[in-house]
């Protein structure tokens, strides 16, 4: 019942005095003690996880870590990577701290992060979670569960395997905004000083600086903004063209990336 192997439950039993609860009670402790003390250890591998609502109009997306790629492959990991997942489905919770809050096989989500970390000796941590509400929404994990991620659309009753196209083209070329109208100011302003920095050092002049560093925002644009970049399948259209041709005006309007290597 509790995942513990036979002579951890065996001691906890002796001391319990064979009252089983307090026996499970201290096994429980134990892995927080476990998790306390590995509190240090890096934890990069694990499974990453995105899941689409029944409505289609809610998506999130998980990151359990644990430290080693075996770990990532145990049963008992992968089970509470997949309830945890499915618990936010159904609930939606607001952020990662209402999430560890919610209700599980009889415990809160973080009391039973805690006690696998107990059972399988390494340090587990539920790092990660965020969601999209919008019109239509997709999801997609890629092969390993190292990467996952969910897009949200303008419109309801987006083709599946469309939303499935959009959610691997940001795994695949990582997007930093949806489209050039949400880049932050800030970025851009960096980008525009990087322009104008390498076309001094290039020697152009002084009065065609702001033009030159335009030009590479444009690029900028067109390369690391979702709508405006050349789409994976089909380097002839950009994602915006591939959208408006599969129904008028549709336009992805959120997305989130996950990996564990982030």
């Amino acid at each position: 019942m509790s995942g513990a192997g036979m002579m951890d439950c065996k001691k906890a039993l002796t001391e319990a005095n064979g009252d089983f609860d307090a026996a499970m009670d201290l096994i429980r402790k134990r892995g927080q003690a476990i998790a306390s003390k590995r509190a240090d250890r890096e934890a990069t591998e694990g499974a990453a996880l995105a899941k689409v609502a029944a409505d289609s109009k809610f998506a999130a997306v998980t990151i359990l870590n644990c430290e080693t790629d075996f770990v990532a492959t145990n049963e008992g990991f992968v089970a509470l990577a997949n309830k945890i997942i499915d618990l936010a489905i159904a609930n939606r919770p607001a952020n990662l701290d209402a999430l560890k809050a919610l209700s599980l096989d009889g415990a809160t989500v973080a009391d039973k992060v805690i006690e696998l970390s107990g059972v399988i000796g390494e340090k587990i941590d539920l790092s990660a979670y965020d969601f999209i509400e919008a019109e239509s929404v997709a999801a997609y994990i890629h092969p390993g569960s190292k990467l996952a991620t969910i897009v949200g659309f303008n419109q309801a009753g987006v083709d599946a395997q469309i939303g499935k196209d959009v959610a691997m083209q940001v795994a695949a070329m990582s997007p930093v905004a949806v489209d050039r109208n949400s880049v932050p100011q800030a970025t851009i302003d960096h980008e525009l000083e990087i322009g104008r920095d390498m076309a001094r050092n290039e020697g152009k002049p002084e009065n065609m600086l702001d033009k030159i560093a335009q030009g590479r925002l444009n690029k900028f644009f067109k390369e690391s903004t979702l709508m405006e970049q050349e789409f994976i399948k089909n380097n002839k259209q950009n994602i915006a063209q591939y959208l408006e041709s599969a129904s008028k005006g549709l336009a992805a309007t959120a997305f989130k990336r996950f990996s564990l290597n982030n």
